[in-house]
């Protein structure tokens, strides 16, 4: 079986960490690179932000590259706290590499609170700066009560990227 080379990639990336307080080893609320005040944070190696691990597993996936916890495993101890940016900006340089770029962003971030709403805007922007697209989208969602996310222990978030030849402009 053969692919075309210039062919559209899809990739799709799903994360989710356990929310806690600090002193239970909660970390700062990070979504999309936007820090949230709120009481319970992600449990994580790394800054834990669910939003960008979604995002750079899709992106990796896309080109058919290891995930983000090959690439980046949480046994290193060189990831203690590392910004998810990084991640991001890391799988950027193989999708370029690979001769593509972003087409769009689609993602959906799941939590009981705090709601996105009001910083949704702001996470939109850092997303299409770190992209290098304008098209991206991001939806905010419950679990109305159900489960872990829905009891507000939880934090997931989705991301379908689409990616597109690169013209080389």
């Amino acid at each position: 079986m053969s692919t075309r080379q210039d062919s559209p990639r899809i990739g799709h990336g799903f994360d989710l960490h356990r929310l806690a307080l600090p002193a239970d080893g909660g970390r700062p609320l990070v979504i999309g690179g936007v820090r949230f005040e709120h009481e319970h944070g992600p449990v994580a190696r790394s800054d834990g932000d669910v939003l960008l691990h979604a995002v750079t597993d899709a992106l990796l996936g896309a080109i058919g590259e290891p995930d983000i916890g090959q690439l980046f495993p949480d046994s290193k101890p060189e990831h203690e706290g590392q910004d998810s940016a990084e991640y991001v900006a890391a799988a950027m340089f193989r999708v370029r590499d690979a001769g593509y770029l972003v087409g769009n962003l689609d993602a959906t971030v799941i939590l009981e609170r705090p709601m996105l709403g009001p910083r949704k805007l702001e996470i939109r922007e850092n997303l299409q700066a770190m992209l290098g697209t304008d098209a991206v989208n991001v939806k905010g969602k419950t679990h109305e009560g159900v489960d872990a996310v829905g009891r507000g222990a939880a934090i997931e978030a989705h991301a379908v990227v689409l990616l597109l030849r690169s013209t080389g402009n």
